[in-house]
């Protein structure tokens, strides 16, 4: 039987991509579904938490098994949530040369887009053939985490959930892999600004075909372990700049190396097994989730809009009234979320109208909320300071108590050079004493705030109380010793949850939209660190860390050229990566050189150590090409005439006080420490 095809081949094909297309829509509707699962998981998981602090200090009757129900749920609902997280895009990867493909070079953009799927579906397929073994000897010997008599849970059931997941994202990564080829062979690009008449790109295409040409040289070429390791970072850093998921890259490399290292493939797989099923089982890495799900709830409960308003009232009537109360309601918010991205969010919207209200110029105006939303990743709590504990295997409360003082100074560095700029520079801040019409135009007419009425100071108390009674439940719950870092995050979402409700602020729609963003933004950072510590340990196996810390002792370069260097690298890769990757691939390297170096500064290297590392990562956030933080105050900003050029140049002098601020707690480590 014959079946008759459409005159133009073209349109066939995209006649049938199209079907292909819906049944990706349907894959994308079974992806949900998972995510949902792991996402109402997570929410319960703060409930129990809740309800074990409650029975140890009521009833002095802890309920056996928390931590390792925590630790096994939060494997599970990551592998759950991982391929829905991809499928909406939040996989976190460099979009520097990538994006640039996707707009003006389309049919390379496909390319490229093919490769790394299928790398990833690669890499996916790998951790399911390897966790398969593992499922099934597990089901079979009743292995069990616990004390029998007091609690025991099976693992068999998260390692199916590791199973399935690592199978359905790498189902994923070959429907997106399909749908790139679709494009290129219909010439219908999925970014919205390209188009099927621009250039092919082949001298992009010509450079990613060398590239696996060199790797492929390099993989049957004789190097030893410490050569394979330096290649494997030169190698990393090229395919985060192309655009590969960090994480994937990262797994791919460990993948590969470890079989060059011992030449075993196998040995691989249950390298890529182990880490997916061990490197983040632990109650401690409840941490993340629950910190980011207060911060959510914290962002729904309106406590950034009135963090400023009372900061407004005090701070107003000084120059440069408005900027310095921005900085000292980011500096309250960042106590409560932990988030920078939260908070450029947040206060784009909040601050930014009154001042242009007031005069300020739109490039100011930006630019302070850029440069102080920074103070949410080094104020406690901080989610980027938790990551770092982790890594680095550090008390978290510890780099908590630390960072308060820096934090207070780089908030009041902050504040100090708006003061200054405000009387010395005050063409670049703009007049302040009158209302700026013509920068109000510039951004849309809903932003323009009603002046309400007059804040007094009980209206302001009633604002601030609520703020007060969280910061005091995490930190004090935290500095006090009654809750672990992961306790406090459960009973500060649950605190969050209730000022919200109390405030008439959280819907059903709003509270099912705070568990989804809470599953994306945990998978994503929780991953990268299942592939930071696969990589780590190739990195270990390869010599590489010893044989830099013999360099640098041979080079006698010394504790502080060494860290200077850090410092550099730290801020160019900021330029390309996001906070939590550049300290995810770098930490591994310079933890032992560093300790190996500051033995002389006592046991408390690393916890200051770690506030330097935050302040330099944080600078990242405002410098471009990547400046995440200004891409976010730019989509903030809705469909304003502001460029990110602007906010760039805005946030700039703030990036010379982060610099400062840096090299002063390097200089004066009791700033850092005093507390301690």
């Amino acid at each position: 039987m014959w079946v008759r095809r459409t005159a133009h081949p073209v349109a066939w094909s995209r006649n049938v991509w199209w079907a292909g297309r819906d049944r990706a829509h349907l894959y994308g509707v079974f992806t949900s579904i998972l995510n949902s699962v792991g996402t109402v998981w997570i929410f319960c998981l703060m409930f129990l938490i809740c309800a074990d602090i409650g029975a140890r200090a009521l009833l002095n009757a802890p309920i056996y098994g928390v931590p390792e129900i925590v630790g096994m749920s939060i494997v599970g609902a990551v592998f759950l949530q991982l391929a829905n997280t991809l499928h909406v895009g939040r996989i976190t990867r460099a979009d520097v040369l990538f994006d640039w493909l996707q707009r003006r070079r389309p049919a390379a953009g496909a390319v490229f887009g093919t490769l790394f799927n299928l790398v990833g579906a690669a890499v996916f397929a790998l951790i399911a053939y390897g966790t398969l073994p593992v499922f099934l000897r597990a089901w079979a010997s009743g292995d069990f985490v616990g004390v029998e008599g007091i609690f025991t849970a099976p693992v068999w059931p998260v390692k199916l959930l590791i199973l399935v997941g690592a199978t359905v994202t790498a189902i994923e990564f070959l429907v997106l892999a399909l749908m790139d080829v679709r494009a290129m062979i219909v010439g219908d690009y999925e970014h919205p600004e390209a188009k099927a008449g621009e250039p092919k790109g082949w001298l992009a295409i010509a450079g990613l075909a060398a590239l696996i040409a060199l790797g492929w040289a390099v993989a049957v070429g004789a190097f030893s372990n410490v050569q394979l390791g330096v290649l494997s970072i030169v190698a990393m850093l090229v395919m985060i700049y192309a655009g590969m998921h960090i994480g994937v890259a990262l797994i791919a490399l460990s993948f590969v190396g470890i079989w060059l290292l011992k030449g075993d493939p196998a040995l691989g797989v249950r390298f890529l097994a182990l880490a997916a099923g061990g490197a983040i089982e632990s109650q401690v890495f409840g941490v993340v989730p629950l910190f980011v799900l207060m911060g959510l709830l914290v962002n729904v409960a309106n406590m950034g809009r009135d963090a400023f308003d009372v900061a407004q009232w005090l701070l107003g009537k000084i120059k440069g009234g408005l900027g310095v109360a921005t900085v000292a309601a980011n500096a309250v918010f960042a106590a409560i979320t932990g988030i920078s991205i939260a908070s450029a969010s947040v206060f784009t919207r909040v601050a930014v109208p009154p001042m242009l209200e007031h005069g300020y110029t739109p490039r100011f105006a930006v630019g302070v909320v850029a440069g102080s939303s920074v103070l949410g990743m080094l104020i406690p709590p901080s989610l980027l300071l938790i990551v770092f504990g982790l890594l680095a295997e550090v008390s978290v409360g510890a780099l908590f108590t630390a960072a308060i003082v820096p934090g207070l100074i780089l908030a009041s560095a902050f504040a100090l050079a708006i003061v200054v700029m405000a009387v010395y520079w005050p063409a670049y801040v703009g007049s302040t004493e009158g209302p700026g019409a013509a920068a109000l135009a510039r951004y849309p007419a809903a932003w323009s705030r009603n002046a309400g009425p007059e804040e007094t100071v009980g209206s302001a108390a009633l604002k601030i109380l609520p703020i007060a009674l969280l910061i005091a439940v995490v930190l004090g719950g935290i500095y006090g010793g009654v809750f672990t870092p992961t306790e406090s995050g459960a009973a500060g979402a649950f605190c969050a949850l209730i000022i919200a409700v109390a405030k008439r602020s959280l819907t059903w729609r709003s509270l099912w939209q705070v568990l989804v963003e809470t599953g994306h933004v945990s998978v994503s950072i929780l991953f990268l660190i299942i592939s930071a510590n696969l990589y780590g340990r190739m990195l270990t196996l390869s010599g590489l860390p010893f044989n830099m810390m013999a360099y640098v002792d041979g080079a006698e370069l010394g504790f502080y050229a060494t860290l200077a260097i850090y410092l550099v690298i730290v801020l160019l890769l900021g330029m390309i990566l996001d906070s939590i990757s550049i300290m995810l691939i770098t930490l591994p390297l310079i933890l032992p050189v560093i300790t190996e170096l500051g033995v002389g500064m006592g046991p408390d290297l690393l916890i200051w150590f770690g506030i330097v590392t935050v302040i330099a990562v944080e600078i990242g956030l405002l410098t471009p090409p990547l400046g995440l933080t200004v891409y976010v105050v730019k989509s903030s900003l809705g469909n304003s005439q502001v460029t990110l050029g602007e906010i760039f140049r805005g946030a700039f002098p703030f990036v010379v006080i982060m610099a400062i601020v840096t090299v002063l707690l390097v200089a004066v480590p009791g700033l850092t420490l005093g507390l301690l």
